[in-house]
């Protein structure tokens, strides 16, 4: 009688790679958070990575930046060029901490020349608890899906009371115009939010209105 040998089973190796993973996850927080424990006050500025640098929306991130620092903050973005790149430029420019959170892309994001602060991750998620975890405030400029992202996570966040609340600001009230229309005429005409949900967003057109907007906040937050 024949015996049927047993196969061995090789090992997936993809369950194998999944718990070295979890380490990499791990080691990327404690990165950053250590990196970024003694930032103080800070604001996060997103915005695209394609608006070129004649552009007005890049002049006046280079300027929010600039008042921001010279209010007492620390400036994070996402590291890269173009709204990025002109935020990181105006922190360095005001004699501020420029801080950048830089992301591994296949196309390879470089990190604009104007950080001297920065860290780098892999994974997206990681990145995102950083921007949220030292902000004391987020100024959203006119961007695509990645900007898109960054907003209605933070402010479904705020909604749902799952970090404090802190002022996120819309710089750009004719880029964000059809938004906020069907924000106001779509989603909560249909009562997917409540009336007091619109109060998380706040617009402004200046740079100097952000800063407001920001130290207004925090004053009445005082009190």
């Amino acid at each position: 009688m024949t015996k049927t040998k047993k196969r061995s089973q090789a090992p997936d190796l993809e369950m194998m790679e999944d718990p070295w993973r979890i380490f990499r996850i791990m080691a990327e927080f404690v990165d950053g958070f250590e990196e970024l424990k003694d930032i103080g006050p800070a604001v996060t500025i997103f915005g695209s990575s394609r608006i070129h640098n004649a552009h007005s929306y890049y002049h006046a991130a280079s300027k929010t930046s600039e008042l921001l620092v010279k209010a007492g903050y620390a400036v994070i973005t996402g590291g890269g060029p173009s709204i990025m790149e002109a935020s990181n430029k105006g922190a360095a420019a005001g004699g501020g901490k420029s801080v950048g959170l830089n992301i591994d892309l296949p196309f390879e994001q470089k990190p604009n020349p104007y950080i001297n602060h920065l860290i780098s991750f892999h994974y997206f998620f990681c990145r995102k608890v950083c921007f949220v975890k030292y902000a004391k405030a987020f100024v959203i400029f006119p961007g695509g899906y990645g900007t898109l992202d960054e907003l209605f996570e933070s402010i479904t966040l705020i909604q749902t009371k799952r970090m404090e609340k802190f002022p996120v600001v819309l710089f750009g009230g004719k880029y964000w115009k059809g938004l906020l229309d069907w924000i106001k005429g779509t989603v909560l005409e249909e009562g997917c939010i409540d009336a007091n949900d619109l109060d998380i967003i706040q617009v402004a057109d200046k740079p100097e209105d952000v800063v407001r907007i920001i130290k207004k906040f925090y004053a009445k937050k005082r009190k």
